[in-house]
């Protein structure tokens, strides 16, 4: 069964206004930028990066655990996580250099935010190739491996006298800014059919909660 058949099955279990958000919500996902959330300990950070990422339309969250574990609370959340791709880390010693080979391999370049003389503003970040942005942990930032082995540092510019952020405000700005800046671009930002498809089928999923006995029907006809 193709993804389209296979959307389909479940889209006769949805309002029609469930499929319109699905449709519309769907065009204007992008995973041409990616988040990184590298060992956050407050799950409320943590749930507010997640809502800030589905708000803009980024939908893909890589969680590194190097001495926290992911955790996230529904109530800051909203609920973002189930309509995003989350993907952990925990399986390595050095579960950033295992996230960062990951990336490389999917395309990613990676900035990281950091305050250093080498850090370039955030609306000064290269857009033409696909973009993964690692925020640190609360307390020191970035890990020492997350810094050398990026291909940019960044950071939001500021006029006070803070000199930086809450991780979870500065993803915000962060998301906006991004997303942003693809909406006024060239560049190719939007999901394949095949990506919408497989996309709305994992939405569906969440929506149709007795999805398992439909497939299961369905794949004995």
């Amino acid at each position: 069964m193709d993804l389209q058949a296979m959307y389909e099955l479940y889209s006769s279990h949805l309002s029609t206004h469930k499929q319109e958000r699905f449709n519309a919500i769907a065009l204007n996902r992008t995973r041409h930028i990616t988040l990184v959330l590298e060992d956050l300990y407050q799950p409320q950070n943590a749930s507010a990066v997640l809502r800030s990422a589905e708000s803009f339309g980024i939908q893909d969250v890589h969680v590194i655990e190097n001495s926290h574990a992911y955790h996230h609370y529904q109530s800051v959340s909203k609920g973002a996580s189930k309509w995003l791709t989350v993907h952990r880390y925990a399986e390595h010693e050095n579960n950033t250099a295992n996230c960062f080979a990951k990336l490389r391999q999917m395309g990613y370049q990676i900035a990281v935010t950091h305050l250093s003389e080498q850090a370039i503003p955030l609306e000064h970040l290269p857009l033409e190739k696909p973009l993964a942005i690692v925020m640190g942990t609360e307390l020191t930032g970035a890990s020492e491996f997350a810094i050398a082995n990026s291909d940019y540092q960044i950071q939001i510019p500021m006029f006070g006298f803070t000199e930086s952020l809450n991780v979870a405000t500065a993803s915000g700005i962060i998301c906006e800014e991004m997303k942003t800046r693809l909406n006024r671009s060239n560049v190719i930002w939007q999901l394949s059919e095949e990506e919408q498809w497989a996309l709305k089928i994992q939405w569906a999923r969440h929506t149709v909660y007795w999805w398992e006995q439909l497939e299961e029907i369905h794949l004995l006809k």
